[in-house]
This record gives structure tokens, sequence and C-alpha cells, in this order.
């Protein structure tokens, strides 16, 4: 039986993972979420719901102890602090795989046009999710980084990833194909251990997302 936490479940892309996980019956999901009005009604019967916030020390050690892996799917202008608050509690319950969903541009890696236009529009946001990433990096825990394009709501799973380094490809990427990555990592653990993969649709190069 694997044990996995999703911290952030009522996000868009991490409802696409407990759905994946949903029928696994070597899983045990645990779905913590801020607000108890965005629970479906539907969720899975291998999952239990906490309801609590990632900077509540105590509930955060009670719900990564035990696990086998850590899904963070966190937002905020405090996120550098929650992925602090993430790393401390798995450290703390010897809890070693974790994946973290963070942003396209943090490390300034979109080529042209769409670099430019894109950092025009959340660079100043980004300054957190730069921050948390180096903090997972630096953590010493078994990290898959995940950096998606702008993201839309079609419901396919088309995608290709980059590495830390590489220049980012394409401008936009569907939550469930996030989602399907995530779900493959935590179906195999050994993926991507390690890695910092921007994630994209091929063949959407463009100066900014068709949808904007």
């Amino acid at each position: 039986m694997r044990n996995v936490l999703i911290l952030g479940a009522s996000g868009q892309i991490a409802q696409w993972v407990v759905k994946a996980l949903a029928d696994a019956p070597d899983v045990r999901q645990t779905l913590l979420l801020r607000d108890p009005k965005k629970l479906t009604g539907h969720e899975p019967a291998n999952a239990q719901v906490v309801i609590g916030n990632v900077l509540d020390k105590k509930l955060l050690k009670a719900a990564v102890t035990g696990q086998d892996i850590v899904y963070a799917n966190l937002i905020g202008e405090d996120l550098d602090k929650q992925a602090q608050a993430v790393i401390a509690a798995m450290q703390a319950a010897g809890v070693k795989r974790l994946v973290f969903v963070l942003s396209l541009g943090i490390y300034d890696e979109i080529p042209g046009k769409f670099g430019e236009w894109s950092q025009a529009i959340i660079g100043e946001d980004l300054k957190p999710y730069r921050r948390a990433a180096d903090a997972v990096e630096a953590s010493g825990l078994d990290y898959t980084i995940v950096r998606p394009a702008w993201l839309m709501d079609e419901d396919e799973v088309d995608y290709e990833t980059t590495a830390k380094g590489e220049p980012f490809k394409g401008t936009v990427v569907s939550r469930k194909s996030v989602g399907d990555l995530i779900a493959k990592v935590i179906d195999n653990p050994a993926l991507h251990v390690g890695a910092n993969l921007g994630v994209n649709k091929p063949h959407t190069d463009g100066d900014k997302p068709y949808f904007m």
C-alpha cells in the first residue's frame, strides 16, 4: 500500500491526480485542503480528507506522518513559506519523496517574445515560486519539481518536458496533462527523482498563449 498526501487537493491539477488514483487498489490518498466548501462530495473511496493549512505545523506533521509520497499543489504570495513548512514536516517525519508544482519562468528560461510577455504579466508573482524551488532543491529530499506552461482546461493528455537549464518550449499545457505526469511519478516514485521539469504541449510555440 502506498500512502499519498496531496496538499492543495482542491486545485484543478490536483483534481486530475485524485481521479487518476481513485481506482488504484494499492493507493491510499489523504487530501488536505483549506476550504471545506471546495469538497465535491464525490471524493474517492480510497481518500480521506483533512481540512487545514500547511502552515499549521501540528496539523501538517500529523498529515505527513506515515506517508510514502507528498504532492504539493500550493499557491500564494507565501508559497516559499509553505514550501519550507512542507520540507520541515517531511524531514521530521522521515518522508523523502516530494512532488512540487511551481511555474514556468522562475529561472528566466522562457525564450523570445513569449518570455518577455510572460515576464511582464507574472514576473513579480514568481519570486516566492523561485524561493520555493530553491528550498526544495536544497532540502535533501527526493524531489521532482514541475513547472507547467500556461494552463488550459482541454480534456487531453499531450505534453513534453524540458530540464532545468534548457529553454522552455511551447506556451500552454492542459491541467490534465500535468496531472498525468504527476500520477505517473506517484505510480513509479523512482521516476524523475531530482528532476526539475518544464511541461508544455508540443507545437504550441508563439508570442503568448492562444487564449490571451
